[in-house]
């Protein structure tokens, strides 16, 4: 008999033009009312800050803000203010990281959590995980996913083209990330769901698909980023762990951000991850690269801005991040067939 759990989802996602203004009005319409307490970036309130705070103050919240400069580091101090401030529910306006940093507080405080993304750069939008420096793991932990996602194309569109290739990197991600789902339900039976794997290979499939299209930043392909990164998210809420997103490829992007000097984006990483990891399944690798470079996200250590050395050290440690079966089995790879499998796929010259 199969284990119980939870499936908690958003209750309103918004996408759309100008939607940042209809913060204060979703977060009525699903009952939200008192105190609210905002963690902004500078970029989040630069680019949404007055709209989004205007519109919770006229409909009647009692707004409490915060921004933040680097949200890694100030975990503890936010965290602290919030329950001092004891709101009612969090609101997050900015990136990944500020993303991260209000929905684990608003789960600490056991409130209820809105995000607002101003880049479409990895699944955590939507997502029930977190992943952030100061809570002493490599990985992501589970909290809960937002009560509500509202995600302004105009702003996404205005992010750098690098941010949204990184979150199509971390999409294209979820092909490699299944097939060691499967694996280890295969040899360690572990529990495997159809119904969130179908849901994050779809959204894989589909960004592949229209790779070229996103390559030129257009609305269309903006569009089909945002709501596959939701997607992803809810495949996690379905699961109830990160399985259907995350494997031997998010692992090894976990041991750069560890090892490497100067680490790339998480999506980045995770891409070019699952270009070597798609070489070890037997799959066709080569696709994952093509759609990678057509929607220009790296595809090479080069491009990562990251030495050769620390992208093989990356391979030989990365099955010990944390306790989750994958392709590189329970002993790795050697620092050898390491090196081999980033040459023959090109990530290492």
């Amino acid at each position: 008999m199969l284990d119980p759990h939870d499936i908690e989802l958003p209750r309103r996602i918004l996408v759309g033009r100008g939607v940042a203004g209809s913060v204060g009005d979703v977060a009525c319409s699903i009952g939200l009312s008192g105190r609210v307490y905002v963690v902004l970036s500078s970029m989040g309130y630069k680019l949404a800050g007055d709209v989004v705070l205007s519109s919770l103050s006229a409909n009647g919240f009692n707004v409490h803000d915060r921004r933040v400069e680097e949200a890694q580091e100030e975990l503890s101090s936010v965290m602290e203010e919030a329950a001092k401030a004891r709101p009612d529910f969090i609101v997050s306006v900015g990136g990944g990281s500020t993303i991260d940093l209000g929905k684990y507080t608003a789960f600490k405080l056991g409130i209820p959590f809105m995000s607002v993304p101003t880049a479409a750069s990895h699944d955590g939008i939507a997502s029930p995980m977190v992943s952030l420096k100061g809570l002493g793991k490599p990985c992501s932990v589970r909290a809960k996913p937002p009560i509500a996602i509202i995600a302004d194309v105009n702003i996404i569109m205005s992010a750098p083209h690098r941010l949204l290739a990184s979150g199509c990197g971390d999409i294209i991600a979820k092909l490699t990330a299944v097939r060691d789902w499967k694996l280890a339900h295969k040899i360690k039976n572990e529990y495997y769901g159809e119904y969130a794997a179908s849901l994050a290979v779809m959204s894989a499939k589909l960004v592949m698909k229209h790779a070229k299209l996103i390559g030129a930043h257009r609305e269309e392909g903006v569009r089909i980023v945002i709501e596959a990164l939701v997607s992803c998210g809810v495949s996690m809420c379905i699961a109830g762990s990160s399985r259907p997103c995350s494997g031997a490829e998010h692992q090894f992007s976990h041991v750069l951000d560890m090892i490497a000097p100067r680490p790339a984006l998480h999506g980045e990483q995770c891409g070019v991850g699952a270009i070597m990891m798609a070489y070890l399944h037997g799959m066709k690798w080569r696709r994952i690269r093509k759609a990678l470079k057509l929607i220009g996200a790296p595809t090479t250590a080069k491009e990562l801005g990251i030495e050769d050395e620390y992208i093989v050290r990356a391979l030989v440690e990365a099955h010990k991040v944390r306790p989750r079966y994958t392709i590189l089995g329970d002993t790795g790879l050697t620092w050898d067939a390491a090196r081999h499998l980033a040459k023959v796929t090109g990530v290492i010259s």
